[in-house]
């Protein structure tokens, strides 16, 4: 281990050095998503996305001396801390001017702590909600475009207040998403009246739940919301629900939408119900037809966040005139909002051109995008019902 710090040091220093005076005719973006792991079938979309708008700025010529962009994939493994911290301190040692992701909660936290701090490094994760990455003390260096599951904690009481739904049973992974998560979904739903019967851990990686499912059955509920993941532990419970007769209907917070889901559980999930980070508009619109035209889906989850946090990286490099974080990091807020001219999807070499006349934008991107805070997304959510072996947006908060 201490060779790898040292390596990881060397790295980091000869990367100062070699960005000296802010330009480089190469800039390297790490992007950590859990390509293995509970939520892999997110991950692919969510890191086209990034690619997407990286491969966007390079073809512009735009960025700094006409840089280009080089996408870095690493494996976070979604839950697995001991994997994220080794893969971003290979990122680390090969280079990277700023780090996308990573993409769950907690192995967002151990990157931040074990490697990006001691290594000064910039982490803008388009998808870690939990609101314990709010007080995480970051030295500045930690942004995300989707918001905190606090506020979505409050979306989804007012989506089961408006069902007409009295209570609930609570079931989350047991980590510090899932945690994190149901803690805002139990007060914010408390908080309107409403009755939680039982809130249980479950783990992932279980090829039985139906111990689970027997406590959470006892304790009753009109529902049975499942704060997991869609390609592990939270699919389990629900297939367990179903086939004990226990629930016919679910509510699905942001780690269960995926178009995976309905694929996996079948028609039994017609009429359940959720939300997920999503925004409408010209953004969204614009970013999903570049996507098809680029071979991948832009409604799924995460990816209009992904190609908005390599967008403000890129940006911020270019307000900043440099491709060093300690340079970049304090752009970040002042590209994401206003004033200035608005800027979408497919215009970052016009947003570039902009900046290096010394004008002003406000990025609204794919996403809506407002940091508010310490570099928090202010967001807003898609309201989400399965129909007909479908997530079908039905609404937005």
């Amino acid at each position: 281990m201490k060779k790898m710090l040292m390596a990881t040091t060397a790295a980091a220093l000869l990367a100062t050095t070699a960005m000296a005076g802010g330009h480089a005719k190469e800039v390297k973006l790490g992007i950590e998503f859990g390509f293995t792991g509970p939520i892999e079938s997110l991950t692919g979309p969510m890191a086209a996305g990034a690619e997407m708008a990286m491969q966007e700025v390079t073809d512009s010529g735009m960025l700094l001396d006409a840089a280009k962009v080089t996408p870095m994939r690493a494996d976070s493994g979604c839950i697995d801390n001991g994997l994220a911290v080794s893969s971003a301190e290979r990122l680390i040692a090969d280079g990277i001017n700023g780090l996308i992701g990573a993409d769950c909660s907690g192995v967002t936290g151990a990157v931040l702590q074990n490697v990006a701090i001691p290594n000064g490094m910039v982490m803008i994760s388009p998808s870690a909600t939990s609101p314990g990455l709010t007080t995480m003390e970051d030295n500045g260096l930690f942004f995300r475009t989707s918001p905190s599951d606090a506020r979505e904690g409050e979306v989804m009481a007012e989506i089961l207040k408006e069902r007409g739904v009295e209570s609930i049973a609570l079931t989350y992974t047991n980590n510090d998403y899932g945690k994190g998560l149901a803690d805002a979904i139990e007060s914010s739903f408390k908080a309107i009246g409403g009755e939680v019967t039982i809130v249980a851990a479950h783990e992932d990686g279980k090829a039985d739940y139906s111990a689970e499912v027997g406590a959470l059955a006892s304790a009753g509920g009109d529902l049975l919301v499942v704060a997991g993941y869609l390609d592990q532990g939270g699919a389990g419970i629900i297939k367990s629900a179903l086939d004990a007769g226990a629930w016919d209907t679910f509510g699905l917070p942001g780690g269960m939408i995926g178009e995976n889901l309905p694929k996996t559980i079948g028609p039994d999930l017609d009429g359940s119900y959720g939300q997920i980070a999503g925004s409408q508009g010209e953004g969204i619109d614009t970013f999903a037809k570049m996507a098809e035209e680029a071979g991948f889906d832009g409604t799924s989850p995460y990816a209009p966040e992904a190609y908005d946090a390599a967008a403000l990286f890129l940006l911020a490099m270019q307000a900043a005139n440099s491709t060093d974080p300690a340079d970049y990091k304090d752009k970040i807020l002042e590209v994401a909002n206003g004033p200035g001219t608005e800027i979408f999807p497919g215009e970052l070499g016009k947003a570039l051109e902009l900046l290096k006349n010394g004008e002003e934008i406000d990025y609204v991107g794919a996403s809506a995008v407002e940091l508010v805070g310490p570099g928090e997304a202010a967001g807003t959510y898609r309201v989400i019902e399965v129909k007909n072996g479908v997530n079908e947006t039905i609404g937005f908060k």
